[in-house]
């Protein structure tokens, strides 16, 4: 199991990630959502926000608008370093049941052409 701190530090490398995406890709695929992270094994979420300007930091402190994620991702915190780590694929993740996402038919074609 990771720790908190090394979650914080994956979300934080998947945001350096999220900002390589060419400005192109991110005006095609990405539309402002708040995001969700909750990693199952630590009892600990994250929240964060994507828009084509980037991806904000991720934080342990929900939104203050109290509005709920429109992305939420459940994992657990070997499998979220993992995944940024480019260790474990998404989609197999997604289809084993290591990963949980819960969002819109529509935001999770998005997503897949980004991750």
């Amino acid at each position: 199991m990771a720790t908190i701190e090394e979650c914080r530090a994956a979300l934080d490398k998947l945001g350096e990630q999220f900002h390589e995406i060419s400005d192109e890709d991110r005006a095609k695929h990405v539309v402002e959502r708040r995001l969700q992270c909750r990693i199952s094994d630590l009892n600990v979420t994250f929240y964060g926000r994507i828009h084509r300007e980037g991806l904000d930091p991720f934080t342990e402190i929900p939104p203050a608008d109290g509005r709920p994620a429109e992305v939420k991702l459940t994992l657990g915190s070997e499998d979220l370093i993992a995944l940024v780590n480019g260790e474990l694929d998404m989609a197999r993740a997604l289809f084993g049941g290591r990963v949980k996402i819960d969002a819109s038919l529509g935001d999770l074609l998005r997503l897949r052409r980004l991750l």
